[in-house]
């Protein structure tokens, strides 16, 4: 893994969800917001979203450009040639400067492969960076997508803000289960509601590790492991070791997925640090639905290293020029699926014990 600084690529935003929850409702009123300018956004077909009244002028024969002053493109072949055209537009100024993107996908997408396009395409890894993944949920029929189709609990589990749409519709029980049913599920990302799409553009944005307009760190908005650490301690005092508690239906897909937090006072070596993750991405790369973290490194512990990984891709770690916080511990949050987080634990404390050369692999000098 080779240090990124993260500081210098366009932040990207992954708009998914299932079946009709919502997106295009959602994706359709932001994109007439002024807060839109300076954006890209990559949408799977003009025609759903009906953009006819929005339109200003054709940049290319791919582009349109918007009143709110952003710029709309199509999903053409795959989504690597789509950022790459995109940025090799941008740099010929056959396209107006954008300074982030969306991209909205299917709503029977895993969004998993557009992550994992995001870090391992070295051209597009170059360029952007993930910011953050937010997911639409059926506030009425939320529910029961959840329970039939895997791909619906997948996009709510790795999601860093979930939109709950069509509340004005639901049971006031209904919504209430639903809300629970997804803080156990993904009990760090914030659950906002937007009726009949209405919602503020910048609760898509600056969801990532670094604001776009400040360049700032925000560990905490990040990984939000306070709250995953307070649900997961929850969930274990609720526990009944007897085996006669009121549990899930087994059936329901979100069962085997669970987000929790590891946090250590303790730096680790990098060699051993990267050893971990290597053999971690190995052996249960598709049970590790998304790994998000600030470490402290041994050999520079007035600088942490950020590390972010889906299944089994990592971005390239950055070196933070400076701990954001008074707070210098590792903090690691997971969302994994049958992977517990005792294993994850022993297998670090292993690594972090056998204490490996540390000059193996640095990747910064």
């Amino acid at each position: 893994m080779a240090l990124s600084d993260a500081t210098t690529r366009i932040p990207v935003t992954l708009l998914t969800g299932f079946l009709g929850s919502g997106k295009t409702t959602l994706l359709n009123h932001v994109l007439k917001q002024p807060g839109m300018a300076a954006t890209a956004v990559i949408v799977n077909e003009f025609g759903e979203i009906g953009l006819d009244h929005l339109l200003v002028e054709s940049a290319t024969e791919d582009f349109v450009l918007l009143n709110s002053g952003c710029l709309c493109c199509t999903v053409r072949g795959d989504i690597v040639n789509t950022l790459t055209d995109l940025f090799v537009s941008r740099v010929k100024g056959r396209v107006p400067y954008f300074t982030r993107a969306v991209i909205e996908t299917t709503g029977l997408a895993d969004p998993a492969p557009v992550l994992h396009a995001l870090i391992s395409d070295p051209i597009v890894a170059e360029r952007y960076m993930i910011d953050g993944v937010v997911t639409t949920v059926d506030a009425v029929n939320g529910g029961g997508t959840l329970d039939r189709q895997p791909e619906a609990v997948k996009q709510a589990a790795v999601a860093d803000r979930l939109i709950l749409t069509k509340t004005d519709l639901a049971e006031p029980g209904a919504l209430a289960a639903l809300t629970a049913r997804l803080t156990t599920l993904n009990p760090g990302a914030p659950q906002l509601r937007a009726a009949h799409g209405a919602i503020d553009p910048s609760a898509l944005f600056g969801l990532g590790l670094f604001d776009p307009q400040t360049k700032s760190v925000e560990v905490q908005r990040w990984l939000n492991d306070e709250a995953v650490a307070a649900q997961h301690n929850d969930d274990h005092d609720g526990d009944d070791h007897d085996g006669h508690g009121d549990h899930h239906d087994v059936n329901r897909h979100d069962e085997r997925i669970r987000a929790f937090c590891i946090t250590r006072d303790r730096p680790i070596s990098w060699s051993a640090l990267s050893g971990w993750l290597d053999a971690l991405a190995s052996m249960r790369g598709d049970d590790l639905l998304r790994l998000k973290a600030i470490v402290a490194i041994a050999e520079r512990p007035d600088q942490p290293v950020v590390l972010h990984g889906v299944q089994h891709l990592f971005h390239p770690p950055v070196l933070l020029p400076r701990w954001p916080s008074e707070d210098r511990r590792t903090r690691m949050v997971f969302i994994t699926r049958g992977l517990p987080q005792q294993a994850i634990e022993e297998s670090l404390t292993a690594f972090a014990e056998a204490d490996l050369p540390a000059a193996a692999a640095l990747p910064f000098g």
